[in-house]
């Protein structure tokens, strides 16, 4: 059970006194950065998935597994 309680000490002491936080203008920035490169990267996969989706003669979406199992269904 010592071991444990050490652990715990040790652990907080780790977090408390050695780990380097990020600064508040830092985490705001890096977040911004995450959520832009995101909505870049949905918008791509998007755009790849629409291209491949559309059923041409009816015009309605079908996503890249309707296309693609689409004649599987079909028989």
């Amino acid at each position: 059970m010592a071991g444990v309680k050490t652990y715990i000490v040790e652990s907080y002491d780790e977090l408390i006194h050695k780990v380097t936080w990020p600064s508040w203008e830092s985490l705001q920035s890096s977040s911004v950065l995450v959520f832009i490169a995101s909505l870049i990267l949905s918008l791509i996969i998007f755009a790849m998935d629409f291209m491949v989706g559309v059923n041409k003669a009816s015009m309605w979406w079908e996503g890249c597994l309707g296309h693609l199992y689409r004649d599987v269904l079909a028989s």
